[in-house]
């Protein structure tokens, strides 16, 4: 993991600081009636993906209810936005401070991709993200390594379940 990712900024002025967090709490956003809340999947570093699911699955039927209890959508350490499922192929998330970074996840689309076969190409489903960073925390090379990873997994997700 990219541990620097899991850090926030804190104060103001001269007075600021920078935390290191030692578990992954994801805050997802997730769209209302009432408008965009961000419920926490809190030590998503420690559960499978079933889990996660699961958690999820919990929290965006209690969001949808207005029943979230406020240590359940305020805090988190990473942010991940996803409009993809609304059919939007990219966009830049903003970043909920203090998190230092926010994951923008765009929708899946089909394109045609160079490949070694008779015709050249191949059709090959694709999509977008973007990753912001507050660059007092994680700077751009950080942040491209952290995407780096990202893509590693999101290309090969079995190596999630190992």
């Amino acid at each position: 993991a990219v541990v620097s990712t899991q850090s926030g900024h804190y104060g103001r002025g001269a007075e600021t600081s920078i935390k290191q967090f030692h578990n992954t709490d994801i805050s997802v956003a997730v769209a209302t009636e009432s408008g965009l809340i961000t419920p926490i999947v809190f030590t998503a570093n420690h559960k499978g993906l079933q889990e996660i699911n699961s958690d999820m699955s919990a929290l965006k039927d209690k969001a949808a209810q207005g029943k979230l209890q406020p240590h359940e959508f305020q805090g988190g350490t990473f942010t991940i936005s996803n409009l993809g499922m609304m059919g939007i192929q990219h966009f830049t998330a903003v970043i909920n401070p203090p998190q230092s970074c926010i994951l923008a996840v765009g929708a899946p689309q089909k394109k045609l991709v160079p490949a070694d076969n008779e015709k050249g190409f191949e059709t090959q489903t694709v999509m977008n993200v973007s990753l912001s960073c507050d660059h007092r925390v994680v700077d751009g090379a950080v942040g491209a390594q952290w995407l780096a990873k990202f893509k590693e997994y999101i290309e090969k997700p079995l190596r999630l379940l190992l």
